[in-house]
């Protein structure tokens, strides 16, 4: 031959590519062994092979899947399935794939050197699309080590983390639900149509003591309106009387103007307060009636 022809030998049995080895070496081919199929998968991302023989039985992948991997990125490679333990799966199986033969165990070198050359001779059989490389499978074993250490650490440093959040969220939403319960029930129970009117009476006995200082505070303000209005009234009847009556209105405005403005203050909060409260009841009784 006037080119050397390369070969993959794929056995987890170092013999098997002693004997390819030492029965081809010498007549114009270059053979290559890998032990398993993710050895030879790295080999064959590296090299172009001429043929590729291949164990059916190894540890992790096997050689009818190593074959339908091969044949489904190098489909015009020719792939040999070397057997002891061949069944009629298998071969339907690597006849789908589109191996190009069979080899019994035990191995003869007649055997070995007719099978590669048939190999080599042999047209490129169809194959079935078979599922391409993961990308687990086409990096290196060193890359997939790094990548798995750096997924480690990142769980121990956000365990803790995680930890915590569980430990926060968990009595949070126990508590919710606690109270969404608890709520429920209370709409449904006889005590919450007596809410209403429990909320009412609350309302008018802290309200009392405000109303009652209204009145104390009113009262004798009412009183001195009374007055000065009438009195008022009998100075508009004299000229005099009404400059005096302006003056006195000055001032009393300017004196006035400070206590009003307390009043204010003071009454505002209190009145919303008591809006909202009427609203809030009157809500609750609307709602109690309608369930």
């Amino acid at each position: 031959m006037s080119a050397l022809r390369k070969i993959l030998v794929v056995d987890d049995d170092a013999v098997v590519g002693k004997s390819f080895n030492r029965v081809l070496s010498g007549k114009g081919y270059v053979v290559t062994t890998a032990q398993n199929a993710h050895e030879a998968l790295q080999r064959i991302r590296e090299q172009e092979f001429d043929v590729v023989f291949t164990d059916i039985k190894m540890p992790g992948m096997d050689g009818v899947e190593l074959a339908e991997r091969v044949k489904s990125s190098r489909p015009w490679t020719p792939v040999v399935i070397i057997t002891g333990f061949g069944t009629t799966e298998n071969e339907s199986r690597a006849k789908a794939a589109g191996v190009s033969d069979f080899m019994r165990k035990p191995l003869s070198p007649e055997m070995i050197e007719a099978s590669a050359a048939k190999a080599m001779s042999a047209p490129v059989l169809s194959v079935v699309p078979a599922p391409m490389l993961n990308s687990s499978e086409a990096l290196p074993v060193e890359v997939l080590e790094k990548q798995n250490g750096f997924k480690s650490l990142a769980l121990a440093l956000a365990a803790p983390f995680i930890g915590l959040a569980y430990a926060v969220l968990l009595p949070l939403i126990g508590i919710a639900m606690l109270a969404w319960i608890g709520g429920k029930a209370l709409v449904q129970s006889r005590a919450a149509k007596q809410a209403p009117t429990y909320l009412k009476n609350v309302a008018l006995f802290f309200a009392a003591p405000f109303i009652g200082l209204v009145y104390a505070v009113s009262l004798p303000l009412v009183g001195i309106s009374i007055l000065a209005w009438s009195a008022g009234k009998a100075m508009m009847a004299n000229p005099k009387g009404r400059k005096v009556l302006m003056a006195l209105t000055t001032t009393g405005k300017l004196v006035a103007a400070p206590f009003i403005g307390l009043a204010y203050a003071v009454v505002m909060p209190l009145v919303g307060f008591a809006m909202l409260l009427g609203m809030g009841t009157k809500a609750l009784l609307t709602s109690t009636r309608t369930a």
